[in-house]
């Protein structure tokens, strides 16, 4: 795609794609754990889309990494695929991907606190308090006490690793920024996902995924959601994402935070019959409102826009 002037027809198809792509992937990763277990398929999700996105990258030009570069990625997509997606994955046998997807949207929640503790971190802003105040409210509405939900524990407990799944998703974001990476996010993003995809099936193995693996139960509906996770939800929707931060403000681009889990509700509601009670209408929009507030006003304190070579 050629970043300068770029018509209205591309710009919509690519915002499609972040918001509707990405917002399906947490239905997609609960149609996928059906009849896989839930390591061993993120596992191969990140194999195929990380080899993908590698060989694009270096076919447009991308150096080839180092050692350093190896450690650095593996370290992040520790952090922010295995720990972060995998954990997700194996919470949603008991979470449904709506509540999934509301939950994760307290990344930036996270990425705030993290940064204020930090040593030498910014204190936010009252109004960034503010948000943090109501996210957490909207937080006890969808993940306990149980009753909240009126259904099982297991709202508390899946939730409960949903949400140190965000927490391990948000250090890998600040670690980022810090490690020596390519200068390619491409390559780098498939260097996460390929490092990240040996210890997702590590895990796997591990937790003694391979005996539970019935490749006469295995239906069609869960492999082809896998590949959708893999070359859709990761390749296709990924690309989009990285030519909107070269044409148009970041701004605009990280609206995908508050639409994403709107689209994962609707779809768990409308193709999987996820019940959607009242108490998780309000604890999402109070997420979504919390989450709108601290993403824009700390857009408004950065100047800089992301570049990729």
């Amino acid at each position: 795609m050629n970043s300068a002037q770029p018509s209205q027809v591309k710009l919509l198809l690519a915002f499609t794609a972040i918001y509707f792509i990405w917002g399906s992937t947490y239905l997609a990763i609960e149609f996928s754990i059906e009849t896989l277990p839930p390591y061993l398929m993120t596992g191969v999700r990140f194999f195929i889309a990380g080899v993908l996105l590698y060989a694009w990258a270096r076919w447009r030009g991308a150096h080839k990494p180092t050692l350093t570069h190896w450690r650095s990625a593996s370290l992040i997509g520790g952090l922010m695929l295995f720990g972060g997606m995998g954990t997700v994955a194996y919470a949603q046998q008991w979470v449904d991907s709506g509540l999934a997807a509301l939950i994760i949207a307290m990344v930036p929640i996270w990425m705030v606190l993290i940064e204020w503790l930090r040593p030498g971190g910014n204190a936010p802003g009252l109004r960034v308090f503010l948000g943090i105040a109501v996210s957490f409210v909207g937080l006890i509405l969808l993940i306990g006490p149980g009753d909240v939900m009126g259904t099982s524990n297991d709202n508390l407990i899946g939730g409960s690793m949903i949400l140190l799944a965000t927490f391990l998703w948000s250090i890998g974001s600040i670690f980022s920024r810090i490690v020596k990476l390519p200068s390619s996010s491409m390559l780098s993003t498939a260097m996460q996902m390929f490092s990240a995809s040996l210890m997702l099936m590590l895990m796997g193995v591990f937790q003694g995924e391979i005996s539970q693996i019935n490749v006469d139960a295995i239906s069609l509906k869960s492999v082809l959601s896998m590949l959708y996770l893999s070359i859709i939800g990761s390749v296709v929707a990924f690309t989009a994402y990285i030519w909107l931060l070269k044409v148009v403000p970041p701004a605009r681009v990280a609206t995908y935070a508050y639409v994403n889990p709107v689209i994962a509700v609707f779809l768990g509601w409308a193709l999987n019959n996820e019940m959607v009670t009242t108490p998780m209408l309000t604890g999402a929009a109070l997420i979504i409102t919390a989450v709108v507030i601290i993403v824009s006003q700390q857009q408004k304190r950065s100047k800089v826009v992301p570049q990729v070579d």
